[in-house]
């Protein structure tokens, strides 16, 4: 889509501004401030100054009737009102006074107010013109100072190189409910024909990253029809009002160009619940009045749909995303495996790749990624081949990239002594160990032990064969297994422990009272929720929501699952302690194995 910018003034424009206030302050501010600077004495004082060999020099002023003096070190002015005193130049001529007199010439009132007011008059007259000619240029719109109440949206007019639905891949059903927005604005007849009306607003949900805003332009695109885009910080304002009046300037210019779309990204910024508490803001809360206004003032024949994007639906007011307003939500969930391999080909079609990737193993090793992250993930793999002097990117790039996503740059200055080295191998191991000998966990496709950016000194890669929505019990228990398999060779082995399995605690103490509180898998609260989620899309925080006595008891519940699993891991990694130190001393050589050589030495 092509953006349409309203024209900048011009840099004179601002420099004829600023001539004007400086030739306003020399004409009025500088004689006001240098009138202030001189003190006033009666006659009397300059007589005595004089006579005491105090005054420096004086100016005797006969038009205005009065003397100016200085004194002696020449740094303080006074002025004093002339009298009829024939003494005055003997005096001033015994003291060794400078002393001088000035006759002012007589100036016209029409003169004085020429010299002050033609520079403002012409200086006007240029911006005026220079502004006429900017706004004949622009289609002659009239705007309102510093645009204050103006929308700002940006606006995108057809294009042929305009982002299509075949630019967007992973999301076939959010694509099949939106073709039905692009159907009606193509041919609104057969809607209205059989009594058919479209949906007022669309709201689009889901992650940051997976492309809704990506979305909601190949929408316009499809539909080669005026867009407006706005984001929701952008109709909050200092001045209470200016949102409203911001919403009412977009949907005004959105009417005069209908057909068309309009899209606000980030609608929680404005759509947030009104919780009736004195004191909040009275502007967000404005502009939310005046949205829902306009929203539901549509007719059925304004050829105006309404998009917008949040990835936190449930903080949204019930009076916006009600039937009539928002009547459709369509869910942009994070891709499944087909979805990412399909994604991971059309971000392809931007760089070169070699022929035999095999785009469905790198979808396999990214799950869980957004669209945003796999396209990363290509980028990274045409930066890498570019660094490694290649032409195009490779399978082993895009692996690679992957890797850097996850868990950043391999660290080349980071050397380990041989005993941490070891220590991390056995770690690394006691993970793909336990993880291998328990059926239903994913099997094991990379062990490293290079330092990352990250902050890891070593990680396990497992890779799910399909697609995966449910696990039961057995398979989070393997998991929470897997979890603790590092420490537990640490301990079987070193009989020690260090800090490097603090991130397997905490997603293995994650889970088990996710098991226990949300998922119903504890025989001590049956299926009673005991934590509820909170931001969905925004990490999943979440809450609990029973009595003390209550938190305890999960809490003693957790610390018996985590352990119960631990014991577990100790005790597969026991039962093959050779193979254990087999894979670890074979990990240490070579620092990077793969899963089929893990698997190779493991069966041997």
């Amino acid at each position: 889509m092509k953006e349409v910018k309203s024209p900048k003034r011009p840099l004179i424009y601002y420099y004829l501004i600023v001539m004007v206030i400086l030739l306003l302050f020399n004409m009025l501010a500088v004689p006001w401030i240098t009138e202030h600077q001189i003190k006033e004495v009666d006659y009397g004082t300059f007589i005595s100054m004089t006579e005491n060999g105090e005054v420096g020099k004086a100016e005797i002023q006969e038009q205005d009737n009065r003397i100016l003096f200085t004194d002696k070190d020449e740094t303080t002015i006074y002025k004093t009102a002339m009298v009829n005193d024939p003494d005055l130049t003997a005096r001033l001529y015994a003291a060794d006074v400078k002393f001088y007199g000035v006759e002012i010439e007589q100036t016209s009132l029409l003169v004085q107010i020429l010299a002050w007011v033609l520079p403002l008059v012409i200086f006007i007259g240029i911006g005026q013109l220079m502004s006429k000619k900017l706004m004949e240029k622009a289609g002659g719109t009239n705007s309102m100072m510093f645009n204050m109440g103006k929308s700002n949206a940006k606006v995108y007019v057809k294009s042929s190189d305009g982002i299509k639905f075949s630019d967007v891949a992973g999301e076939d059903e959010a694509k099949e409910n939106l073709q039905e927005i692009v159907d009606y604005l193509h041919d609104p007849s057969k809607y209205r024909e059989i009594g058919a009306s479209m949906p007022k607003g669309v709201l689009l949900v889901g992650p940051p990253g997976t492309g809704k805003t990506l979305l909601a332009k190949a929408v316009a695109g499809e539909s080669n029809v005026p867009f407006f885009s706005m984001s929701g910080s952008e109709f909050v304002e200092m001045f209470v009002g200016m949102g409203a009046s911001k919403v009412r300037d977009l949907f005004r210019q959105a009417k005069e160009k209908a057909p068309c779309i309009v899209f606000i990204d980030e609608i929680d910024a404005i759509g947030g619940k009104r919780d009736g508490r004195v004191g909040g803001n009275d502007e967000r809360e404005q502009t939310l009045n005046q949205l829902l206004t306009e929203m539901d003032g549509f007719e059925g024949n304004t050829g105006v749909i309404i998009l917008a994007a949040t990835n936190r639906p449930e903080s949204l007011d019930p009076a916006l995303t009600r039937p009539g307003r928002f009547d459709r939500r369509v869910p942009v969930e994070l891709p499944d495996l087909k979805g990412r391999e399909e994604i991971l080909k059309v971000h392809a079609r931007k760089v070169k790749i070699a022929e035999d990737v095999d785009f469905n193993k790198i979808a396999r090793m990214a799950s869980g990624a957004s669209g945003a992250e796999l396209a990363n993930i290509v980028n990274e793999a045409a930066l890498r081949a570019v660094r490694q002097g290649r032409r195009f990117a490779t399978q082993a790039d895009l692996e690679e990239s992957i890797e850097v996503v996850i868990a950043g740059y391999q660290k080349k200055n980071a050397i380990m002594s041989d005993h941490e080295k070891r220590i991390v191998a056995y770690h690394e191991i006691g993970h793909a160990l336990v993880a291998a000998k328990q059926t239903n966990s994913a099997p094991v496709q990379k062990i490293t032990i290079v330092p990352r950016t990250s902050g890891a000194l070593g990680y396990t890669m497992q890779v799910e064969e399909g697609n995966h929505y449910l696990m039961n019990k057995e398979e989070l228990e393997n998991k929470i297994a897997t979890y603790t398999g590092g420490r537990a060779a640490e301990e079987v082995v070193f009989g020690s422990v260090t800090t490097g399995a603090s991130n397997d605690i905490e997603q293995a103490t994650k889970l088990a009272r996710a098991m226990i509180t949300r998922y119903g898998m504890s025989d001590a609260f049956d299926m009673v929720a005991m934590e509820t989620v909170t931001n969905q899309y925004l990490g999943g925080d979440t809450s609990l929501a029973c009595s003390p006595e209550t938190q305890t008891l999960i809490d003693k519940k957790v610390v018996e699952l985590v352990k119960q699993q631990h014991d577990k891991a100790v005790r597969i990694l026991t039962e093959n302690r050779e193979k254990l130190d087999e894979l670890a001393g074979f990990l240490y050589e070579k620092e990077t194995i793969t899963g089929e050589e893990f698997m190779a030495i493991l069966e041997g």
